[in-house]
Parts: C-alpha cells; sequence; structure tokens
C-alpha cells in the first residue's frame, strides 16, 4: 500500500509540473501579432429553443462562448474598439459582441416567491456563467437596446411577455450598466428610418437615449445602431440630432461616436487609416456563420491579433501587416 501510494504522489508530481511521466509538454508559440487585422463584430438577437434566421439556439450560443475562447479571442465594447482600448495579452485577438432589440431571450428574471433569479438560459445568464467559469472572459459586450418595441422587445420584456413584469425594465439596464457592459440606442421602436420625416427620425433616436438616461441617469450613449441597418434619407441625423418633448418642454441631444450597420463582414482594425467608426460593418450570427467566419480569418492571416503592448494612440506604430483583410472590401 505504501509503494502504490508513493507511485501515485510521483505521477501527482509530474502533472503538478506540467509533464505527465514519458511525455514532453509542448507549448504552442503565440500567434504573431497583426494590429492591422479584422476585428468581428458579433450581431445576436434572439437566443432561443433552435437555430433559425434571427435565433442562436442557446446550446450553441455556449458552444460559441467556448470556441472563441478556445481560438484566443477575449471580448471588449464597441466603445473600447473605438477608442483602441484593445489591452490584450499577446496572441489574443478581441471580439465585438453586439446584442439588438432587447428581447426577454437575451435577459429574463425567473420570480421565486419574490426573489429575482437571472434565468440561466437567458444570453446574460449563460453570459455570466461563463465569466464565472472563465475569469479572463470579461463583461464586455455592447446591448442595443429598443424601449417600446412589439413583442416584449422593450428593455428586455414587459406587461408579462414571457413571464417579464414591467417593473423589472430599468432594474435589467440597471444591472448591464453595473456589471460593465456597454448601452447603445436603437431607436424607440426599430422604426425604419429611411421612411420618416427628420422631425420622426430624431425622436426615435432620442427617446430612445431618453429612455437609457432615465434607467441609467448620465449614462453616455456612444453607440447608435441603425434599425435593419438602413441609414435615414438625412444620414447626419442617425449621428447627431435633438427633440424636444412636448410634454416636458425638454429638449433631448444625442450625437454618437460608434454607429453599427448590420451587415459587412468582420471590422477594420481601429489603426487602419479606413477604418470609420460611423460606418462599423458585422457580422450576423445564424447557422454556422460564426464557424466559417473565425476560419476564414485564420486560413487567410487577416485576423487582428494583439501585441500585448499598452494602448497603442498612433496608428503608425501599430504591428502586423495588410489591412484588407480576407474580403479586401472597402467599407
Amino acid at each position: 500500500m505504501y509503494s502504490a501510494l508513493r507511485l501515485a504522489l510521483v505521477v501527482v508530481s509530474a502533472f503538478a509540473g506540467g509533464t505527465a511521466p514519458g511525455k514532453h509538454h509542448h507549448v504552442k508559440p503565440p500567434r504573431p501579432a497583426n494590429e492591422m487585422g479584422r476585428i468581428p463584430i458579433l450581431e445576436y438577437h434572439v437566443i432561443g429553443d433552435s437555430d433559425a434566421r434571427w435565433t442562436v439556439e442557446r446550446g450553441h450560443f455556449k458552444r460559441q462562448l467556448e470556441l472563441l475562447y478556445e481560438r484566443g479571442y477575449r471580448p471588449i465594447t464597441v466603445a473600447e474598439l473605438i477608442d483602441r482600448k484593445i489591452a490584450l495579452p499577446a496572441g489574443m485577438s478581441p471580439v465585438v459582441f453586439t446584442f439588438d432589440d432587447a428581447s426577454p431571450s437575451q435577459f429574463r428574471y425567473i420570480d421565486h416567491d419574490g426573489t429575482l433569479e437571472i434565468d440561466p438560459n437567458s444570453a446574460i445568464g449563460i453570459w455570466l456563467e461563463f465569466h464565472r467559469t472563465h475569469p479572463d472572459w470579461a463583461n464586455k459586450a455592447t446591448f442595443c437596446m429598443l424601449p417600446g418595441a412589439a413583442a416584449g422587445h422593450a428593455f428586455f420584456g414587459e406587461r408579462g411577455i414571457d413571464g417579464q413584469k414591467t417593473a423589472w425594465r430599468r432594474p435589467k439596464v440597471r444591472f448591464l450598466a453595473d456589471q460593465g457592459f456597454e448601452l447603445c440606442d436603437h431607436t424607440l421602436w426599430h422604426a425604419n428610418l429611411s421612411k420618416y420625416s427628420d422631425e420622426v427620425v430624431q425622436e426615435q433616436i432620442a427617446r430612445g437615449a431618453m429612455a437609457i438616461d432615465s434607467a441609467v441617469p448620465g449614462c453616455r450613449v456612444r453607440t447608435f445602431a441603425l434599425p435593419l441597418g438602413i441609414w435615414p434619407k438625412n444620414h447626419e441625423l442617425a449621428r447627431a440630432g435633438s427633440w424636444r418633448d412636448p410634454r416636458s418642454g425638454r429638449v433631448i441631444s444625442y450625437r454618437f461616436d460608434a454607429i453599427l450597420e448590420v451587415t459587412g463582414g468582420p471590422a477594420r482594425s481601429p489603426f487602419d487609416p479606413k477604418f470609420d467608426p460611423l460606418r462599423l460593418p458585422r457580422v450576423e450570427v445564424f447557422g454556422d456563420a460564426l464557424e466559417r467566419l473565425l476560419d476564414q480569418l485564420d486560413r487567410s492571416g487577416s485576423r487582428y491579433v494583439a501585441s500585448g503592448r499598452p494602448t497603442i494612440r498612433d496608428s503608425s506604430t501599430a504591428v502586423g501587416g495588410a489591412s484588407n483583410g480576407s474580403s479586401g472590401r472597402e467599407h
């Protein structure tokens, strides 16, 4: 028995040192830096029971988080992207998660006799559990929210839709902000802005910003997601404008630093001279789109890879090769 115990200790010691008996531990070299590479801005809508055009099945979503983690991606927000705050270890790559429309599937509460619990099968429940087991997967994603759309797309549910109460809406938005997630304007109820007058366009966007401020007073909303990816007739109003509330007389103004489109492939590096924060392309996630994208970025060598250096302020000092990426498209 003593000999068996001694042998077990020897085996444990060998594994603790990183090498199994009779085997050599090979450390995979870090990926070469490429700070001119492409960065995926992922676009999610519903996390549900099965994969569909606008839905990612929750089990699939969990596997996507694992896949990204294993392949060396770590999340950043849109605001961090445009500020060039990509503080990742050498060899790691940034990925931006955006969640559109504020459906209950993204953030759902379960009421246990007055005690609220985040549904572990909602997007935020899955994310927080993944963060708990992978501490270096930060709470960094951008939620592009609707405060007044139909079918519960109103700050993650209301009026009993999917079991969600109206009174829970603002606390959910505050929770996201407190956890470090970015809050993004997506208009009041997902209006096709090309169909409306300048006045209505500004009302839609300003009321979205006003609703976020009512939940998180003083919140600086820097990012706007175009509903349907469609611009208003006056493009400038997507970036900045104002609207007067007829009831209070209060003027709500908005000015964004980033505008999200719907499609276009992975985004240029913020160090690329052609990077345009006011026309950021995204990747719609459904089916195997994400898996195919990651393979394409690796095959083409166009993936952004961090150097591990402190935040860069001058694009001329960025490390890496060609900036045009795998698609070769101008964005």
